[in-house]
């Protein structure tokens, strides 16, 4: 029985070495107060899109969605937790409002 031998520059090498290791592709790591935000921003972007189900006309439904997107996508790369939480309650504050105009429709 021949005993396995990897071939040079294998992904062994790699991985033990830390380049082109599955850690290398990740972003930077987060605080927990980062985390917390993270999953609350997720949260509140699943509601809405959960919520313009209710939407009847097709069209109006999409517009939501897309300008939902384009906000949280807008603002993907805010940093300061301070700003973070200003978006949020900002945003939760604006769907509520929009959610009164659907629900009145």
């Amino acid at each position: 029985m021949r005993p396995f031998l990897a071939p040079a520059g294998s992904v062994f090498r790699t991985y033990a070495t830390g380049r082109g290791s599955p850690r290398s592709k990740l972003g930077p790591t987060l605080s927990l107060e980062h985390f917390v935000q993270r999953s609350r921003a997720l949260a509140l972007y699943r509601h809405i899109l959960r919520a313009t189900r209710r939407i009847a006309d097709p069209s109006t439904r999409a517009d939501t969605r897309r300008f939902a997107r384009q906000e949280f996508e807008r603002n993907r790369g805010v940093t300061d937790l301070d700003h973070i939480r200003y978006l949020l309650s900002t945003g939760k504050t604006e769907w509520e409002s929009m959610e009164r105009y659907i629900d009145g429709l």
